[in-house]
C-alpha cells in the first residue's frame, strides 16, 4: 500500500502546500538527502494553530498541531519528490515547542509528528529526534518541526 492510500484509509488528507512566508524555500534536494525547512501547524495562507504548551493540560492540543504540521511536512514532501513512496527514511525530526518554561514534556508533544510519519510510513517513518522548548515561535505558532528524509532517485 502506498502511503498516499495509508493516507486516504487512515481518514486523512494532505493539505494544500502553502506558498514561503519569507525568503526561503520549503525544501531543497541534495544528492539522495530532501531537508525541509521548518513547518508550522498551517491551517491556511494566513492562519496557524497557535498558542503556548504550558502544562500537561495542553499537549493533547500540542499533539494535534504536531500532527497537522506532520501532514504540512508530507505535503512539502509530496510536492518535491511527485510520491511519497521514494522517501526511503525520515532521517532526522527537529520539533520545537512554543513552551513555558516550567513545561518539560515537549517530546509528547512531538509525538503528533512522530506517530503520524510511522502510521503512514512504517518502519521507514521512524527516526532520531530532537525536542525542545522555545519561549516564542512564527506566527505564535505552537510547534514547528524540520525534517529530512532520505530519498530514492526518480
Amino acid at each position: 500500500m502506498s502511503p498516499e492510500q495509508r493516507l486516504h484509509q487512515l481518514g486523512w488528507a494532505l493539505p494544500i502546500m502553502q506558498p514561503a512566508n519569507g525568503t526561503y524555500m520549503h525544501y531543497r534536494i541534495e544528492g539522495s538527502v530532501l531537508y525541509l525547512a521548518g513547518h508550522g501547524p498551517r491551517i491556511d495562507e494566513k492562519a496557524y494553530l497557535t498558542g503556548r504548551i504550558e502544562c500537561d493540560e495542553d499537549i493533547e492540543r500540542g499533539y494535534a498541531g504536531a500532527r497537522l504540521t506532520g501532514l504540512n511536512i508530507l505535503a512539502t514532501a509530496k510536492e518535491a519528490l511527485g510520491e511519497l513512496s521514494r522517501i526511503d527514511a525520515v532521517i532526522r525530526v527537529f520539533g520545537m515547542v512554543n513552551a513555558s518554561a516550567e513545561f518539560t514534556r515537549h517530546f509528547n508533544v512531538i509525538d503528533g509528528c512522530s506517530d503520524l510519519f510511522v502510521e503512514v510510513l512504517g518502519n521507514k517513518g521512524r527516526h532520531v529526534r530532537t525536542a525542545v522548548g522555545m519561549s516564542s515561535l512564527p506566527h505564535g505558532m505552537s510547534v514547528e518541526i524540520e525534517v529530512f528524509f532520505k530519498i530514492r532517485p526518480a
